[in-house]
């Protein structure tokens, strides 16, 4: 561990696939992931959904109460980071290179929100990812999200 965090690659088992289940746990007490308390919700090959709920202290309007854009932003952000580890198999250092969020409509009072990353090409160094929110109908979506990651470190043979 460094700094107090966690490092997920001698954190992981040794061997086995990257779990996006367990580093949510891991990582779900640190930074955003922390403060939000992000939910691992599911995942698939080249996919990972973490959920947040609604709470007042992440509310941007309190008339209104529509969740604050940052709390998508970081779910979107975890997600779609998980979805490149997931796919790979492994954990890998890496750091959001650019990631774009269009947002469709707000987040209704009360409703928990799902973020669903999803990894749709690799190269030896940046991993492709989109990705969505929504409040539990993927059909019905609060925003949509692209973005890539470049991996720090060692790079994919």
């Amino acid at each position: 561990m460094a700094f107090g965090k966690p490092d997920l690659g001698s954190i992981m088992p040794k061997g086995e696939a990257f779990d996006p289940a367990l580093a949510n746990k891991i990582m779900g007490k640190f930074g955003h992931s922390g403060f939000l308390d992000m939910e691992y919700v599911g995942h698939g090959d080249d996919w990972v959904e973490l959920s947040v709920d609604w709470r007042e202290d992440l509310v941007a309007d309190p008339e209104t109460g529509i969740l604050a854009s940052a709390v998508i932003i970081s779910l979107i952000d975890n997600a779609t980071s998980m979805s490149i580890w997931t796919k790979l198999g492994e954990f890998r250092p890496q750091v959001t290179m650019d990631l774009r969020i269009d947002y469709l409509r707000p987040s209704p009072s009360g409703e928990r929100v799902y973020g669903r990353g999803i990894c749709y090409h690799l190269t030896n160094s940046i991993g492709f990812v989109r990705g969505f929110a929504h409040n539990g109908n993927p059909d019905e979506p609060l925003a949509h999200a692209s973005g890539t990651f470049i991996r720090i470190g060692d790079r994919i043979a």
